[in-house]
């Protein structure tokens, strides 16, 4: 999906999955097979061949909920496990009926095998759950409760991340469940911001529960694309602009794309690295390394927390090549500072009303973060020029990194609202 995200925690945005091929809009076709590696620009910024020294990804599975994925590209080939198809359109989950997901799990287990898309963690599986969007209810009977079916049925798989590169305009109590669920069972849920900051910027979701992590898109020049969604819900940024993706459900071609899509695969590809190389910590201690080594600019408010960027923009290589960021409380969600995961229902009974999450979906904060404190107003600061380089800095405009979120050369409307008006679009 190249397209959807959240507003902040504090603002909480409606869940509306709008069509995925709306987040694939970019310019005209301008990658091939043979050269899509070459255009990933944050690879050698964030220290991908020194990070594969330590770990490749291997062990971790991630659930892909998206337009499906087809296993039989180059870079997939041996990566792709069973799945389930919950739309109930015609045909499966290995049939991507835009090209969408499949771009997705390359992001995040590509093998980069003859100039296709790498992926950040090339040992690890995913599981591809395929969901309908806007375009797809328009055409075909399909199920009406796929996004909340797959969001449970990969909660209940062996899957230690999910992938949600899609969004919605409207909230979805079923679905805020079904996130909550995942959240229960010890999963980390990225979902991407959106697309459509220039367009009205609402919420969108799931991104904007608070039980999910929601990603915001970055440039090469470490600004936050003027596209991607912002606000409250915003809790971390990756690479999403100018980075190849296939162009439709041909796949014999990549486009130059931007979206939170992107972004929120390369999310998941980074957590992938960090949890491969500690099996035995859970999705709180993660997070918490993934919050801590996040990229900020030098004039970035200590404690500060951006609207545009979240906690920053994703860096895996600070933990994982310069040893940066503490995994602390196994039991502790660091957005909330609540108990989350298996056993948290127990543990937030008996605890104080002080230290419960909001269920309104308030802001929550990292080990070392204040909730109140904000980056500059307008977005404005110093980031690193390169989403996990860690090193060089420069002026970046909309706090936070962006690193996916694929929006390709193809822009397709979205459709009137099928059933229970439930709009879907790629982030």
């Amino acid at each position: 999906m190249i397209e959807s995200g959240r507003l902040r925690r504090v603002l909480l945005g409606a869940v509306a999955i709008t069509a995925l091929t709306a987040g694939l809009v970019g310019t005209a076709p301008a990658a091939t097979a043979a050269d899509a590696r070459s255009q990933q620009w944050y690879l050698d910024a964030m220290g991908v061949e020194k990070m594969w020294q330590k770990t490749t990804g291997k062990g971790m599975t991630i659930a892909v909920i998206d337009s499906g994925v087809d296993p039989s590209v180059p870079s997939l080939k041996g990566k792709v496990l069973k799945g389930w198809d919950a739309s109930k359109a015609e045909g499966d989950e290995t049939d991507d009926y835009n090209g969408h997901g499949t771009s997705m799990a390359e992001f995040i287990v590509g093998s980069g095998t003859g100039g296709s898309i790498q992926g950040l963690a090339p040992d690890a599986k995913v599981i591809p759950y395929r969901v309908s969007n806007t375009k797809l209810q328009n055409e075909q009977t399909v199920n009406a409760f796929d996004m909340e079916q797959a969001i449970r049925a990969a909660a209940d798989s062996d899957a230690q991340i999910i992938n949600v590169s899609m969004g919605s305009d409207y909230y979805a109590s079923e679905v805020r469940e079904a996130v909550r669920y995942a959240q229960s069972k010890g999963k980390l849920l990225f979902a991407a911001a959106g697309n459509n900051a220039e367009k009205g910027n609402k919420p969108q979701y799931p991104a904007s529960y608070p039980e999910a992590i929601a990603v915001a898109a970055t440039g090469r020049d470490g600004k936050a694309g003027a596209f991607s969604q912002h606000g409250e819900a915003i809790d971390i940024a990756a690479p999403g602009e100018h980075l190849p993706a296939w162009c439709d459900e041909k796949l014999d071609r990549y486009c130059d794309a931007y979206g939170t899509s992107i972004a929120t695969a390369i999310v998941s590809g980074s957590a992938a690295l960090i949890w491969s190389a500690h099996p035995d910590w859970t999705a709180n201690q993660v997070l918490r390394v993934m919050l801590e080594t996040a990229g900020r600019g030098e004039d970035w408010t200590p404690g500060a927390v951006s609207n545009y960027l979240g906690h920053g923009i994703v860096r895996p290589g600070m933990y994982l090549n310069r040893g940066v960021g503490k995994p602390g409380d196994p039991r502790v969600n660091p957005l909330t500072n609540a108990p989350a995961g298996p056993g948290a229902a127990e543990a937030n009974a008996s605890a104080k009303p002080s230290a419960t999450a909001s269920g309104s979906g308030s802001s929550g904060t990292a080990p070392s973060a204040s909730a109140s404190p904000q980056a500059p107003a307008d977005g404005a600061t110093s980031a690193p020029a390169v989403a996990g380089s860690g090193e060089s800095t420069g002026t970046g405009s909309r706090t936070g990194l962006v690193i996916g979120g694929a929006a390709v050369a193809l822009v397709v409307a979205a459709g009137a609202a099928f059933v229970i008006a439930r709009r879907r679009r790629a982030a």
